[in-house]
């Protein structure tokens, strides 16, 4: 997913977070929330704690730099937005909405006992991707539920895990119940408006197993014309093969 189209759609998911009301800068003691961090998986990793009132990051842990190799005080969240993987943009959009609804629909009183984990890949500043595990509960909220403070934690996991989609789970403490593995949607694929017609067509053979001569005679069209369809597939998609087309056409639903 390109980026403007992902950062507006991010803009809309993150406003129903935020709560605009509540007058001057809520009080931060990190310190205060150094207890909570037991709540979490370790390894090499950061933590940062978002301030969905002022909609900025009020501390970003100086372990940043050691796992994905930025200075903290170039961590934000807009500056979080631009390294996510393009291909897991839409996800990350997804896992967002599904998270909202999940929320919305808990009690205010257990609002707090539920900690999200999911995975998504992120660019480091050497231009390597990293499969990094995010880990966030609510830290403050206001008598309504809508969150005040996030605490949240990323950990590189690319030894456990290179290849799959994100998963999306909400780990219920003190005795809550968890959802694991939650269904999740791709919900803003683009990818298939940049077809043509024509394109999809033969797409739609390839999947199917059929040779380039066979599709030739399927749509009454030349072998060269086949393959040349097959190239600016290639080309818009930016892959290196048609096996890597036809599995993406597959797993994002390309036709």
């Amino acid at each position: 997913m390109k980026q403007e189209p992902f950062k507006n759609e991010f803009n809309k998911m993150f406003k129903p977070y935020t709560n605009k009301s509540i007058p001057g800068r809520l009080r931060f003691d990190k310190e205060s929330y150094n207890k909570f961090l037991n709540f979490f998986l370790f390894g090499n990793s950061f933590y940062f704690i978002i301030n969905h009132h002022m909609v900025n990051m009020d501390f970003v842990s100086e372990e940043v730099e050691e796992v994905l190799g930025y200075h903290h005080s170039e961590f934000d969240i807009a500056f979080l937005n631009t390294i996510i993987h393009p291909e897991d943009r839409s996800w990350f959009l997804g896992i967002g909405n599904r998270t909202m609804e999940f929320f919305s629909k808990l009690p205010v009183g257990k609002l707090m006992k539920y900690k999200v984990r999911y995975d998504i890949r992120m660019i480091k500043k050497n231009g390597e991707y990293a499969r990094m595990l995010y880990q966030g509960i609510l830290l403050e909220h206001d008598l309504k539920g809508r969150f005040l403070r996030t605490l949240n934690m990323l950990s590189d996991i690319t030894y456990l895990k290179q290849e799959g989609k994100p998963i999306l789970s909400f780990i219920g403490m003190n005795g809550e119940v968890s959802y694991q593995d939650v269904a999740s949607k791709n919900i803003f694929i683009e990818s298939k408006d940049e077809l043509t017609k024509r394109e999809r067509e033969v797409l739609k053979l390839l999947i199917e197993g059929r040779l380039s001569k066979e599709i030739s005679q399927i749509l009454k069209i030349s072998k060269q014309t086949v393959d040349t369809h097959r190239k600016n597939m290639l080309c818009k998609k930016k892959l290196n093969n048609t096996s890597e087309l036809v599995g993406k056409a597959i797993r994002y639903g390309w036709i």
